[in-house]
C-alpha cells in the first residue's frame, strides 16, 4: 500500500505543488509532498498556478519551492516526476530511488511540458495532463486494493513491485 508520495518537477512552484494538491485531495490518507530538482528555495508558487488551482478549490498560495533531500525520497513510498529527464536526474543524485520513480503519466507514455513562463492556457492544459496521469495512478491503486497483492507496474522501462 502507498502511504507517502513525493512528486517532483524542477522548481517546484508549476508543476508538482499542483498535482500534490490534487494528489491530496484523491488520497486524504496519504502523505503527499512536493519538491524540486532545482527550485528557487523558498519562492512562491507561480501566479498562474494559484490561480488555476483556485478555480479547483485550492488555495496554493502558502506553498513556497523547496529542494529535494535525501529524507524526502527515503520516506516516499513512490516518487512522481514529470519527464524521463527527471527521473534520470533524480536517479542520478539518489541511486536509492531507482525502483520507485516513475513520471506522474507514466501509464499513458507521456511527459508533463514546464508551463513556467508560458501562458494560462499552457497552465490549463498541463494541469488537464497531470490530472489523466493522476487518474490513472489512482486506478492503478485500486486495482492493487482489489486484488489484495503488492502492486506492480510493468512498462518498457522496468518493473516497480511494492
Amino acid at each position: 500500500m502507498i502511504r507517502s508520495i513525493l512528486i517532483i518537477c524542477t522548481g517546484n512552484v508549476c508543476r508538482s505543488p499542483m498535482a500534490a494538491c490534487l494528489f491530496r485531495r484523491a488520497l486524504p490518507d496519504c502523505h503527499v509532498a512536493s519538491a524540486g530538482l532545482a527550485p528557487p528555495i523558498g519562492a512562491k508558487a507561480d501566479p498562474r498556478a494559484v490561480r488555476l488551482l483556485a478555480t479547483e478549490g485550492f488555495d496554493l498560495a502558502p506553498h513556497r519551492a523547496r529542494a529535494v533531500d535525501t529524507t524526502m525520497v527515503d520516506t516516499a513510498d513512490l516518487i512522481l516526476v514529470m519527464d524521463g529527464e527527471q527521473r534520470r536526474i533524480l536517479e542520478l543524485l539518489f541511486p536509492h530511488a531507482q525502483g520507485k520513480t516513475y513520471r506522474i503519466c507514466e501509464f499513458v507514455y507521456a511527459d508533463v511540458p514546464d508551463p513556467y513562463g508560458c501562458s494560462a492556457s499552457m497552465f490549463a492544459i498541463v494541469l488537464e495532463l497531470i490530472k489523466h496521469g493522476i487518474e490513472t495512478w489512482l486506478t492503478q491503486f485500486e486495482a492493487d486494493s482489489a486484488a489484495a497483492k503488492p502492486m506492480e507496474i510493468r512498462h518498457e522501462t522496468g518493473r516497480y513491485a511494492r
